[in-house]
Order: C-alpha cells, then sequence, then structure tokens
C-alpha cells in the first residue's frame, strides 16, 4: 500500500511524505525539505512521525523553498540523499559524508517497499527532477514547479491512482498582481509555475478510471485562490469541486492512501 501526506507547500516552504508498506516493511520518503528544522519535526509529528521514521530524502532541486534544512537533517540523523548532479552542483556541492546519492531522469529509486522514479522537468532550475512512486499495483505522480508538461512528464504521470499537482496560480489575477513585470513573466513562463489552466488541461490528459485523488500544490498566495484551484481541476475531470484536495502552505494536506 502507499500513501502520501504533504507537510506545507507553496513559496514558503515545501515537503511531502510518501509511504510505502509491503508486509511489515514500512519505507518512508521524504520528498524536499524547504522547512526549518523544528517546522519540519513539527509537521512530522502531527503526521504521526518522526525524523527517525526516514528512510531518504529526494531534492526535487535547488530552490530554497525546496533545499531548506536538508543538510542538517540529513548529517544529523544520517538519512540519505538523493538529487540530480545539477542539483548538487547548484547549491554548492556540500559534503554529505557518504549520504549523497545522484538520481538522474529515468533510472529508478529501490526503496524497498516501493519505488521512485525520477523524470526531468521544464523549470528554472538547474537539473530539476520530480517523481512517479509506485509499489507495482498503486502510482502516485507528483509533480509541481514546472511551466509547462512536455510528452515525457506526461508520459511518467500516465496510469497515475493520485496526483500531487501543480495548481500556481490564476492567470487573470497574477496580471493584475503587484508582482513587477519581470516576476509575472518568470511565473507564467515555460519555465515557471503552472496556472490553473494549464494542470487542468494536464489532468484532461492524464483522466483515467483508476484516478481516484487530486491534490493541488504550491498555490501562490497572492495569485490565486484555492477554490478558483479546485473548481479548475475539478472541472477538467468532471468531479464535485470538494474531491479535489488542496494542499496548505501552513498544514499541508491530508493523508492520502492509495491501493
Amino acid at each position: 500500500m502507499l500513501r502520501f501526506k504533504n507537510l506545507g507547500s507553496g513559496s514558503s516552504g515545501n515537503a511531502t511524505v510518501v509511504e510505502g508498506r509491503c508486509g511489515t516493511q514500512v519505507r518512508r520518503l521524504l520528498i524536499d525539505c524547504g522547512l526549518g528544522p523544528r517546522q519540519l519535526a513539527s509537521r512530522l509529528a502531527a503526521a504521526g512521525l518522526s525524523t527517525d521514521d526516514l528512510d531518504a530524502l529526494f531534492i526535487t532541486h535547488e530552490h530554497s523553498d525546496h533545499v531548506g534544512c536538508m543538510e542538517k537533517l540529513a548529517l544529523r540523523h544520517r538519512i540519505p540523499v538523493w538529487m540530480s548532479h545539477g542539483t548538487y552542483a547548484a547549491i554548492g556541492a556540500p559534503e554529505l559524508d557518504g549520504l549523497l546519492n545522484i538520481a538522474q531522469d529515468g533510472l529508478p529509486i529501490d526503496l524497498g517497499a516501493f519505488e521512485a522514479l525520477p523524470f526531468t522537468v521544464p523549470h528554472d532550475a538547474r537539473e530539476p527532477l520530480q517523481l512517479r512512486c509506485s509499489d507495482g499495483a498503486t502510482h502516485i505522480g507528483l509533480l509541481t514547479d514546472l511551466g509547462h508538461a512536455t510528452d515525457h512528464v506526461l508520459a511518467h504521470l500516465k496510469g497515475c491512482h493520485a496526483l500531487l499537482l501543480e495548481s500556481n496560480h490564476d492567470p487573470d489575477l497574477l496580471a493584475v498582481s503587484s508582482y513587477p513585470a519581470f516576476l509575472k513573466r518568470r511565473i507564467s513562463g515555460l519555465y515557471g509555475h503552472l496556472a490553473n489552466t494549464v494542470a487542468a488541461d494536464i489532468l484532461r490528459v492524464m483522466q483515467h478510471t483508476g484516478l481516484s485523488r487530486v491534490v493541488a500544490a504550491h498555490l501562490s498566495a497572492q495569485n490565486n485562490r484555492p477554490e478558483l484551484a479546485q473548481a479548475a481541476l475539478a472541472s477538467a475531470l468532471g468531479w464535485e469541486t470538494s474531491r479535489v484536495d488542496v494542499a496548505s502552505p501552513v498544514t499541508g494536506s491530508d493523508w492520502i492512501a492509495c491501493g
């Protein structure tokens, strides 16, 4: 069985736990570590976990709201870390005392109870990767921080039973926001962040009878509203709006079980 819980999503910090169970074996992967150590510990505790329950860390890219306390957490608790070579170089190639593992597009990471498959995405970072997690029967796609969905991205999301999907901004709100013009161009560009409308288009392509859970993530506090993201994603799937969950920057999401 696979399940996941977002611990916080947005420019203030990102972290998501994926948990797999196979018989008596339980493995947990923390995807991104963009929170401070105390905040991370508090949110893990709210999820019924502690840092000692984490078996591995995966860093999607070098932006501070995703890296956060990674180095301190890994070294203090001796947790293996996976990231791309580009991400490692972009954060200054810190000494991780043998804990570093280089992740590559298309090369699966065996975590015992489940597998994590990294894939490249178009984002303004050195070598960003996102993940598809699977125990063989159940598949979870985790996709944030990209400006558009390439065929390569869509291929890696095909057949997922649950999706954590970026729905960063409403184009109309972004257009009239107080953000400077260069930042608006960055956010809405091909290497920026997904608009609600673009996330909805992805769901139309990805929809199948086995897709049962969708969590809207990485919402902009200034340029989006939860109800707008929910409405766009639900409409794309023909679902009631309440069926689409929204990850909060403060409380994240509930545990989402699959399989």
